[in-house]
């Protein structure tokens, strides 16, 4: 029987490349995310490339009962989740703390927090039955270090690195692994979102340097899940070349 990965945010970005990646190696894959078109384009894409099942989830993580709902529904052969990629994410604005969006707060907060809680909080019990399972948190440098008009999004990859580290003490009675991958600078969508479609603004921030890619990131993601079974890498920081930390770039 094929190993099952589910990855939340597979509609774009790091999530859709962890959903490539696992399905490349046979996982089949539960993806979940808010766009049906989407889910649907990347549910078609999966099955033609890689000939495995693919199970897709439309919800929003923020909305408790429907992230329950939708666990809740997946039959016997679906239940048995090896591997769980909470991607699911955003930034939403880049404000001094005095002068931010109290709405996009509560978006980052519900996202990045509330929702990795709840996705998590569904998924336990499969994975604390089978008394294995990996769980890899896709934080950020943001979770490393504070910068200027970070606030409330590094506040929230704080909490996504914090989690981790209580996932993994309170779990280890379970046998299940817990992973935090901290990516750097990546062009995705991510900009462009947190400049809320402003593509000029999006693009300089990668202007000068090779940033990371989805693909590099869901490489790492992968390698993380193929060790033995006695080892974890807990806790994995990854940047280009040309980004030291969340401070400092080398722009040519």
């Amino acid at each position: 029987m094929s190993k099952i990965a589910f990855v939340t945010g597979a509609t774009s970005g790091f999530g859709k490349a962890c959903a490539e990646k696992f399905a490349s190696h046979g996982y089949d894959v539960i993806i979940t995310g808010r766009r049906a078109d989407r889910l649907e384009e990347v549910q078609k894409n999966l099955q033609q490339h890689y000939n495995v099942a693919v199970f897709p989830l439309e919800f929003d993580v923020r909305n408790r009962k429907a992230v329950f709902a939708a666990v809740d529904q997946l039959d016997d052969g679906w239940r048995q989740v090896d591997i769980l990629v909470n991607n699911a994410g955003l930034a939403l604005g880049r404000d001094y703390v005095d002068e931010a969006d109290l709405d996009d707060w509560d978006t980052m907060i519900d996202t990045n927090v509330k929702g990795l809680l709840y996705v998590s909080k569904a998924v336990f019990p499969l994975m604390i039955k089978q008394t294995r399972g990996h769980i890899i948190n896709i934080g950020s440098t943001a979770g490393k270090e504070v910068y200027e008009k970070g606030n409330v999004y590094c506040a929230s990859k704080h909490a996504v690195a914090a989690i981790s580290e209580a996932m993994r003490i309170d779990l280890l009675r379970h046998g299940i692994k817990v992973t935090a991958v901290h990516p750097g600078a990546a062009e995705t969508e991510f900009s462009l979102v947190r400049f809320k479609g402003d593509e000029k603004l999006a693009s300089s921030v990668y202007t000068g340097f090779q940033p990371l890619s989805a693909v590099d990131v869901a490489e790492v993601v992968y390698y993380c899940t193929t060790l033995p079974a006695h080892v974890c890498i807990n806790e994995l920081v990854l940047t280009s070349t040309a980004q030291a930390n969340s401070f400092y770039f080398h722009r040519k």
